[in-house]
Protein backbone atom coordinates (compact mmCIF):
# COMPACT_ATOMS: atom_id res chain seq x y z
CA UNK A 1 0.00 0.00 0.00
CA UNK A 2 1.15 3.20 -0.63
CA UNK A 3 0.01 6.36 1.40
CA UNK A 4 -1.70 8.70 -0.70
CA UNK A 5 -4.95 10.42 1.86
CA UNK A 6 -3.84 11.17 5.39
CA UNK A 7 -6.17 12.47 7.93
CA UNK A 8 -5.03 14.57 10.96
CA UNK A 9 -6.24 14.75 14.24
CA UNK A 10 -6.08 17.72 16.23
CA UNK A 11 -5.99 20.91 14.36
CA UNK A 12 -3.71 22.66 17.42
CA UNK A 13 -0.15 23.95 17.04
CA UNK A 14 1.39 20.99 16.61
CA UNK A 15 -1.30 18.82 14.36
CA UNK A 16 -1.63 22.04 11.78
CA UNK A 17 1.88 22.04 11.33
CA UNK A 18 1.63 18.51 10.50
CA UNK A 19 -1.28 19.24 8.04
CA UNK A 20 0.90 21.75 6.40
CA UNK A 21 4.01 19.98 5.79
CA UNK A 22 1.86 16.78 4.37
CA UNK A 23 -0.38 19.06 2.27
CA UNK A 24 3.21 20.99 1.20
CA UNK A 25 4.50 17.29 0.39
CA UNK A 26 0.99 16.57 -2.51
CA UNK A 27 -0.46 14.74 -0.21
CA UNK A 28 -4.50 14.73 0.20
CA UNK A 29 -5.03 15.76 4.28
CA UNK A 30 -7.69 16.09 5.91
CA UNK A 31 -7.46 18.20 9.11
CA UNK A 32 -9.98 17.19 11.67
CA UNK A 33 -11.15 18.55 15.18
CA UNK A 34 -14.29 18.64 16.72
CA UNK A 35 -14.12 21.96 18.24
CA UNK A 36 -14.58 24.40 14.92
CA UNK A 37 -13.19 27.47 16.52
CA UNK A 38 -9.75 25.35 16.66
CA UNK A 39 -10.20 24.13 13.49
CA UNK A 40 -10.80 27.32 11.50
CA UNK A 41 -7.75 29.02 13.69
CA UNK A 42 -5.39 26.23 12.86
CA UNK A 43 -6.72 26.23 9.03
CA UNK A 44 -6.07 30.33 9.30
CA UNK A 45 -2.29 29.48 10.81
CA UNK A 46 -1.78 27.58 7.91
CA UNK A 47 -2.57 30.19 5.69
CA UNK A 48 -0.98 32.57 7.68
CA UNK A 49 2.51 30.64 7.42
CA UNK A 50 2.25 29.92 3.67
CA UNK A 51 1.59 33.51 3.07
CA UNK A 52 4.47 34.03 5.19
CA UNK A 53 6.89 32.01 2.56
CA UNK A 54 4.93 33.74 -0.49
CA UNK A 55 5.87 37.10 1.35
CA UNK A 56 9.86 36.07 1.63
CA UNK A 57 9.94 34.66 -2.20
CA UNK A 58 10.29 31.20 -0.91
CA UNK A 59 7.32 29.51 -2.55
CA UNK A 60 5.08 31.35 -5.09
CA UNK A 61 1.58 32.39 -4.89
CA UNK A 62 0.51 29.32 -7.01
CA UNK A 63 2.40 26.86 -5.21
CA UNK A 64 0.68 28.37 -1.76
CA UNK A 65 -2.65 27.52 -3.75
CA UNK A 66 -1.73 24.30 -4.28
CA UNK A 67 -0.79 23.35 -0.95
CA UNK A 68 -3.83 24.15 0.21
CA UNK A 69 -5.89 22.80 -2.32
CA UNK A 70 -4.75 19.70 -1.09
CA UNK A 71 -5.90 20.60 2.84
CA UNK A 72 -9.83 19.90 3.92
CA UNK A 73 -10.81 21.27 7.31
CA UNK A 74 -13.40 19.11 8.70
CA UNK A 75 -15.12 18.81 11.98
CA UNK A 76 -16.48 15.23 11.21
CA UNK A 77 -14.20 12.36 11.80
CA UNK A 78 -16.02 9.94 9.19
CA UNK A 79 -14.96 12.23 6.34
CA UNK A 80 -11.41 10.61 6.67
CA UNK A 81 -12.47 7.57 7.02
CA UNK A 82 -10.79 6.12 3.70
CA UNK A 83 -7.61 8.02 4.70
CA UNK A 84 -4.00 5.73 4.22
CA UNK A 85 -2.51 7.08 7.50
CA UNK A 86 -4.23 8.85 10.56
CA UNK A 87 -1.82 10.91 12.61
CA UNK A 88 -3.09 11.92 15.63
CA UNK A 89 -1.82 15.10 17.35
CA UNK A 90 -4.48 15.91 20.30
CA UNK A 91 -4.08 16.46 24.08
CA UNK A 92 -1.71 14.48 25.65
CA UNK A 93 -3.43 12.10 27.88
CA UNK A 94 -3.20 8.49 27.63
CA UNK A 95 -6.51 7.54 28.40
CA UNK A 96 -7.50 10.04 26.03
CA UNK A 97 -5.57 8.72 23.40
CA UNK A 98 -6.39 5.47 23.85
CA UNK A 99 -10.10 6.26 23.47
CA UNK A 100 -9.51 7.68 19.76
CA UNK A 101 -7.34 4.55 19.17
CA UNK A 102 -9.93 2.52 19.75
CA UNK A 103 -12.70 4.31 17.51
CA UNK A 104 -9.87 4.63 14.60
CA UNK A 105 -9.02 1.01 14.60
CA UNK A 106 -13.14 0.14 14.85
CA UNK A 107 -13.89 2.92 11.54
CA UNK A 108 -10.50 3.02 9.39
CA UNK A 109 -9.94 0.09 6.65
CA UNK A 110 -8.18 -2.54 7.52
CA UNK A 111 -4.71 -1.39 5.94
CA UNK A 112 -4.78 2.33 7.56
CA UNK A 113 -1.47 3.31 9.55
CA UNK A 114 -2.74 4.69 12.57
CA UNK A 115 0.55 7.12 14.16
CA UNK A 116 0.48 8.78 17.07
CA UNK A 117 3.02 12.33 17.64
CA UNK A 118 2.85 11.94 21.30
CA UNK A 119 6.07 13.19 23.02
CA UNK A 120 6.60 11.00 25.57
CA UNK A 121 3.51 8.37 25.91
CA UNK A 122 3.96 4.38 25.26
CA UNK A 123 3.14 3.28 21.94
CA UNK A 124 2.40 -0.04 22.83
CA UNK A 125 -0.41 0.82 25.72
CA UNK A 126 -2.10 3.04 22.93
CA UNK A 127 -1.69 0.24 20.39
CA UNK A 128 -3.25 -2.14 22.95
CA UNK A 129 -6.40 -0.22 23.11
CA UNK A 130 -6.62 -1.10 19.40
CA UNK A 131 -8.20 -4.31 17.64
CA UNK A 132 -4.84 -4.16 15.17
CA UNK A 133 -1.83 -2.99 17.13
CA UNK A 134 0.35 -3.62 14.12
CA UNK A 135 -0.83 -0.75 12.30
CA UNK A 136 -0.29 1.50 15.23
CA UNK A 137 3.18 3.31 15.16
CA UNK A 138 4.55 6.92 16.91
CA UNK A 139 5.60 9.74 14.55
CA UNK A 140 7.02 12.10 17.23
CA UNK A 141 7.16 15.42 15.55
CA UNK A 142 9.20 18.29 16.62
CA UNK A 143 7.86 21.60 17.16
CA UNK A 144 7.75 23.96 14.86
CA UNK A 145 6.58 21.12 12.31
CA UNK A 146 7.00 23.20 9.53
CA UNK A 147 11.06 23.91 10.17
CA UNK A 148 12.49 21.12 11.91
CA UNK A 149 13.55 18.32 10.27
CA UNK A 150 13.37 15.63 12.62
CA UNK A 151 10.60 12.99 13.20
CA UNK A 152 11.33 10.25 15.72
CA UNK A 153 9.68 7.17 14.58
CA UNK A 154 8.64 4.88 17.48
CA UNK A 155 7.73 1.23 17.01
CA UNK A 156 5.49 -0.52 19.72
CA UNK A 157 5.72 -4.00 20.59
CA UNK A 158 3.88 -5.19 17.86
CA UNK A 159 4.34 -3.04 15.22
CA UNK A 160 4.96 -4.49 11.86
CA UNK A 161 8.14 -3.98 9.72
CA UNK A 162 5.75 -3.14 6.39
CA UNK A 163 4.16 -0.15 8.95
CA UNK A 164 7.79 1.19 10.08
CA UNK A 165 9.05 1.11 6.60
CA UNK A 166 5.88 3.01 5.03
CA UNK A 167 5.71 5.65 7.88
CA UNK A 168 9.67 5.99 7.55
CA UNK A 169 9.46 6.48 3.74
CA UNK A 170 6.71 8.75 3.80
CA UNK A 171 8.75 10.86 6.57
CA UNK A 172 11.57 11.21 3.90
CA UNK A 173 8.96 12.22 1.34
CA UNK A 174 7.89 15.27 4.10
CA UNK A 175 11.51 16.19 3.72
CA UNK A 176 12.32 15.35 7.44
CA UNK A 177 14.86 13.04 8.45
CA UNK A 178 13.64 9.69 9.91
CA UNK A 179 14.88 8.14 13.40
CA UNK A 180 13.91 5.04 14.89
CA UNK A 181 13.25 5.01 17.82
CA UNK A 182 12.08 2.10 20.63
CA UNK A 183 9.18 2.59 23.04
CA UNK A 184 10.62 4.00 26.77
CA UNK A 185 9.17 6.83 28.08
CA UNK A 186 10.11 9.99 26.38
CA UNK A 187 11.63 8.13 23.76
CA UNK A 188 15.26 10.11 23.14
CA UNK A 189 14.43 13.56 22.23
CA UNK A 190 12.22 14.10 25.54
CA UNK A 191 14.09 11.79 27.57
CA UNK A 192 17.17 13.72 26.94
CA UNK A 193 15.82 17.44 26.90
CA UNK A 194 13.21 17.42 30.14
CA UNK A 195 15.94 16.37 32.43
CA UNK A 196 17.89 19.32 31.28
CA UNK A 197 15.10 21.53 31.77
CA UNK A 198 14.02 20.46 34.87
CA UNK A 199 17.57 20.86 36.55
CA UNK A 200 17.69 24.30 35.39
CA UNK A 201 14.49 24.95 36.85
CA UNK A 202 16.36 23.23 40.15
CA UNK A 203 19.34 25.94 39.56
CA UNK A 204 16.53 28.97 39.90
CA UNK A 205 14.23 26.90 42.81
CA UNK A 206 17.89 26.39 44.84
CA UNK A 207 19.06 30.06 44.49
CA UNK A 208 21.64 29.01 42.33
CA UNK A 209 21.15 31.78 39.65
CA UNK A 210 18.65 33.84 37.89
CA UNK A 211 16.53 32.32 34.92
CA UNK A 212 18.52 35.21 32.94
CA UNK A 213 21.41 33.81 34.20
CA UNK A 214 21.09 30.11 33.73
CA UNK A 215 19.72 30.74 30.08
CA UNK A 216 22.94 32.74 29.33
CA UNK A 217 25.09 30.01 30.36
CA UNK A 218 23.58 27.36 28.40
CA UNK A 219 23.90 29.86 25.37
CA UNK A 220 26.77 31.20 25.42
CA UNK A 221 28.62 28.63 27.40
CA UNK A 222 27.14 25.39 25.46
CA UNK A 223 26.06 27.05 22.16
CA UNK A 224 22.63 26.44 22.75
CA UNK A 225 20.10 28.58 20.86
CA UNK A 226 18.18 29.13 22.85
CA UNK A 227 18.58 28.71 27.15
CA UNK A 228 16.52 26.00 28.66
CA UNK A 229 14.01 28.24 30.35
CA UNK A 230 13.11 30.16 27.47
CA UNK A 231 12.85 27.11 25.75
CA UNK A 232 10.53 25.54 28.63
CA UNK A 233 8.31 28.89 28.39
CA UNK A 234 8.06 27.70 24.59
CA UNK A 235 6.89 24.51 24.85
CA UNK A 236 4.43 24.87 28.12
CA UNK A 237 5.57 24.33 31.89
CA UNK A 238 2.29 22.28 32.25
CA UNK A 239 3.74 19.93 28.82
CA UNK A 240 7.15 19.92 30.53
CA UNK A 241 5.88 19.02 34.07
CA UNK A 242 3.32 16.09 32.36
CA UNK A 243 6.19 14.41 30.24
CA UNK A 244 8.33 14.88 34.07
CA UNK A 245 5.67 12.86 35.76
CA UNK A 246 5.49 10.59 32.63
CA UNK A 247 9.05 10.03 33.06
CA UNK A 248 9.21 9.65 36.79
CA UNK A 249 6.42 6.93 36.50
CA UNK A 250 7.48 5.24 34.04
CA UNK A 251 11.15 4.71 35.33
CA UNK A 252 10.31 4.66 39.05
CA UNK A 253 13.38 6.94 39.04
CA UNK A 254 14.03 9.74 41.34
CA UNK A 255 16.37 11.98 38.92
CA UNK A 256 13.26 12.34 37.02
CA UNK A 257 11.30 13.85 39.72
CA UNK A 258 9.67 17.13 38.68
CA UNK A 259 11.00 20.02 40.26
CA UNK A 260 8.41 21.88 43.38
CA UNK A 261 9.12 24.78 41.32
CA UNK A 262 7.79 24.05 38.20
CA UNK A 263 4.75 22.46 39.61
CA UNK A 264 4.25 26.00 41.42
CA UNK A 265 4.63 27.79 38.20
CA UNK A 266 1.55 25.43 36.88
CA UNK A 267 -0.87 25.39 40.24
CA UNK A 268 -0.16 29.28 39.58
CA UNK A 269 -1.18 29.45 36.06
CA UNK A 270 1.69 30.47 34.69
CA UNK A 271 2.51 28.12 31.57
CA UNK A 272 4.52 30.08 29.84
CA UNK A 273 4.15 32.21 26.37
CA UNK A 274 0.50 30.53 25.99
CA UNK A 275 -0.61 32.47 29.28
CA UNK A 276 1.89 35.32 29.06
CA UNK A 277 3.77 34.08 31.66
CA UNK A 278 6.53 31.70 33.10
CA UNK A 279 9.64 32.21 33.81
CA UNK A 280 9.54 35.42 31.60
CA UNK A 281 6.91 37.87 31.29
CA UNK A 282 5.20 37.64 27.84
CA UNK A 283 2.92 40.45 26.13
CA UNK A 284 0.45 38.95 24.79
Amino acid sequence: MSIGQVMVVGAGQMGSGIAQVCAAAGYSVFLYDLNEDGLEKGYQTIKANLQRQVDKGRITSDERDKVLGNLTPTSKLYDGVQSDLFIEAIVENIEVKKQLFKKLSDISKPTAILASNTSSLPITEIAAATSCPERVIGMHFMNPVPVMKLVEVIRGLATSDDVFNQVADMTENLKKVAVEVNDFPGFVSNRVLMPMINEAIFTVYEGVATPEVVDEVMKLGMNHPMGPLTLADFIGLDTCLYIMETLHEGFGDDKYRPCPLLRKYVSAGWLGRKTGRGFYQYSQ
